[in-house]
């Protein structure tokens, strides 16, 4: 793992749980976890510690508590400094001007795919419209879950995530119509859309 590259995002992560509470660095992975974060930054829990050595190093965070833990290892509570609020407020303005990044698996064989089993590729468009079925169901749960908790920019956040997801379902099923009448090397004929976007 190339940990110059990641620990950007981790370092925003960890900067935005801390301007919540103090955590130890267990809590933090496992609230990411539990926020699913993953799903929507750059992380690598592996990446977790030497960001928050890091960040200390940089003066962004600091030691607030140190648990003994017997026969474990020490607990070390970590709480954000004044300079790490500042930090933190540059790099949630920087991370919100970024451009959006679309990176799809399937944009890149989608290009070469007539020349590829025809067969095998319906089978694999097919599992993939039934996991994201299944993830359709799982974002909505997910959003209303937090409706009580949670505040309204977290909950455009799920939303949003969920639109995405109801997007891809819906683009996958328009696909697969097409692998189905074995139309995907087809040329000259546009698709059967319409602009989605107002002028």
């Amino acid at each position: 793992m190339d940990k110059e590259v990641e620990p950007m995002s981790m370092k925003l992560a960890i900067l935005g749980l801390l301007m919540d509470k103090d955590y130890h660095p267990y809590e933090m992975s496992q609230e990411m976890k539990e926020r699913e974060m993953h799903n929507y930054m750059k992380l690598q829990y592996g990446s977790l510690y030497y960001a928050i050595e890091q960040l200390k190093k940089s003066g962004l965070i600091e030691t607030v508590e140190v648990i003994s833990g017997g026969a474990r290892p020490d607990k070390t509570i970590y709480r954000i400094t004044k300079q790490g609020e500042s930090e933190f407020q540059r790099m949630l303005l920087e991370e919100m001007k970024l451009p959006p990044h679309l990176l799809h698996p399937f944009f890149a064989a989608l290009s070469f795919v007539k020349y590829g089993d025809q067969e095998e590729i319906k089978a694999i468009i097919r599992a993939r419209i039934q996991a994201f079925e299944k993830e359709v169901e799982r974002m909505w749960a997910l959003y209303e879950e937090h409706v009580p908790s949670a505040s309204r920019a977290v909950l455009h956040m799920l939303y949003g995530g969920y639109r995405y997801t109801v997007t891809e379902l819906n683009w996958l099923k328009e696909l697969y119509k097409d692998a189905e009448a074995n139309r995907l090397g087809d040329v000259g004929e546009p698709l059967p859309v319409v602009p989605l976007h107002k002028s």
